[in-house]
């Protein structure tokens, strides 16, 4: 009688893990809940006698508070050149984040909570996008957003109720080229279409960009020098090589002039050991890997509606090899034309040194625009959320910059809550992203400028 109930309870603890094990199999086997798929996703064809194409995943509001044909549309844009948008869809700002054990867990500060959040893997060749040849991936930003415009005209037939919403595109580190070429081309474009196929475009977002890259590599040596990374002849060293990728630039050299600004950024590298230089706090360089990691699991890429044998890459180097020559030419002149027409946001992370603060001080006061002084002039407030202070926000008229506290490069990563204030505080101009008043300007005075 003993055996048997021994015997009995033998057999129950052994069906009872194998049903435990069972069940843990078939939930690890299903990374990618239904609830974490997108509202849309595919390919948006660039024109009609190619195959290749734009993929997309589409996230509408979570909870708008305008009326669905009024909920503004932002489109988001990696940089690279030649990296996926899916990258800041499940590691910085979509509405789902991939983990270490590449599962999904839901982002809270994902930008789509007020807003359409739309993410394209650009230029073709870029993540899921599809290149038919390599001869059609794009070796400029005219040709970028030429691309871009077919995608973005093609996504808002989509619906019907996407005419009338508000775009804004948005964008970081690359993107800081790719954001002003996109705007610039729909501004001209819009001056020749009819009023029922004008983009609405509402306004532009560049997180840590890199937009006039000849005034930008000057200023790594002097940002490191006081930041404290580097000595006065490591800061001489770093000033020469510098130079070297400036004359280059200057001369028309692209190819070796993008070439000189990767020593530069090596050799910043190299004699400081840091993990990474967009973020100079970082012990270990961002975890981005796990993004390839999880859209290279079937599972993932059924949910997304990609072919399961498409090999996932985070950053193409075909891409960035076709871009090559295009790294060291500037579009500070779209964005001085952008600003006159336009709203633009220019953001960036307290610690990153490769595309951050200075860097993008350095170009904003060279703008070529009737207001320049005004905005160089005005206060930069303190901002807060939550009552902490989350950064600073400088703004005249049209253009705002915010430096965030506590973040780097993938600046959503470090900061996904301020971040999600920000855009959405910008975007419905509200708190200190309001129209500023004359009052916000001291007049008769310099203003204090990092090198």
């Amino acid at each position: 009688m003993k055996s048997t109930i021994i015997n009995t309870f033998i057999i129950f603890i052994f069906f009872f893990f194998q049903s435990f094990i069972l069940s843990s199999s078939s939930k690890s086997t299903n990374p990618f809940p239904k609830q974490a798929f997108p509202t849309k996703s595919g390919y948006l064809p660039i024109n009609s006698t190619s195959s290749s194409s734009i993929f997309y995943t589409f996230y509408e509001a979570q909870n708008s508070t305008s009326p669905l044909s009024q909920t503004p549309l932002v489109i988001w844009l990696q940089g690279g050149p030649g990296c996926s948008s899916m990258l800041a869809n499940f590691y910085e700002l979509g509405p789902w984040r991939v983990t270490k054990s590449l599962t999904l867990q839901p982002n809270p500060g994902s930008w789509n909570r007020r807003f359409g959040l739309l993410f394209l893997d650009n230029p073709i060749g870029s993540g899921f996008s599809i290149a038919s040849t390599p001869e059609e991936i794009p070796t400029d930003q005219n040709g970028v957003a030429k691309h871009l415009f077919a995608a973005i005209t093609r996504f808002v037939k989509l619906d019907p109720v996407f005419k009338s919403r508000p775009i804004y595109i948005t964008g970081e580190s690359y993107a800081g080229k790719y954001v002003p070429a996109i705007g610039y081309y729909i501004l001209k474009k819009n001056e020749k279409l009819h009023a029922s196929k004008k983009v609405n475009l509402a306004g532009l977002a560049i997180g840590d960009g890199l937009t006039d890259p000849v005034t930008q590599v000057a200023t790594h040596a002097a940002n490191a020098y006081y930041v404290g990374l580097i000595n006065e002849r490591q800061r001489i060293q770093l000033e020469s090589a510098q130079l070297e990728a400036v004359r280059l630039t200057k001369t028309g050299n692209w190819s070796e002039a993008a070439d000189a600004r990767n020593r530069v950024l090596h050799k910043l590298q190299s004699i400081t050991g840091l993990a990474t230089l967009y973020d100079y706090t970082r012990k270990v360089p961002y975890e981005d890997e796990l993004v390839a990691q999880f859209l290279n699991l079937p599972e993932a890429k059924k949910a997304l509606g990609v072919n399961e044998s498409f090999a996932y890459e985070l950053c193409s180097d075909v891409v960035g090899a076709a871009l090559h020559a295009d790294v060291m030419k500037s579009v500070k002149h779209k964005v001085e034309e952008l600003v006159k027409r336009t709203r633009v946001l220019l953001y960036q992370g307290q610690y990153d040194i490769r595309d951050g603060v200075a860097q993008v001080e350095a170009w904003v006061k060279t703008l070529k625009w009737e207001e320049i002084n005004e905005f160089l002039n005005a206060k930069r407030k303190i901002w807060k959320v939550n009552g902490e202070v989350a950064g600073y926000v400088q703004k005249w008229k049209s253009l705002t910059n915010v430096v965030v506290l506590g973040a780097g490069h993938l600046l959503p990563t470090d900061q996904p809550l301020n971040s999600q204030a920000m855009i959405e505080d910008w975007v419905l101009e509200r708190g200190l992203f309001h129209s500023v008043q004359l009052d916000n300007v001291t007049t008769n005075s310099t203003s204090s400028h990092l090198l």
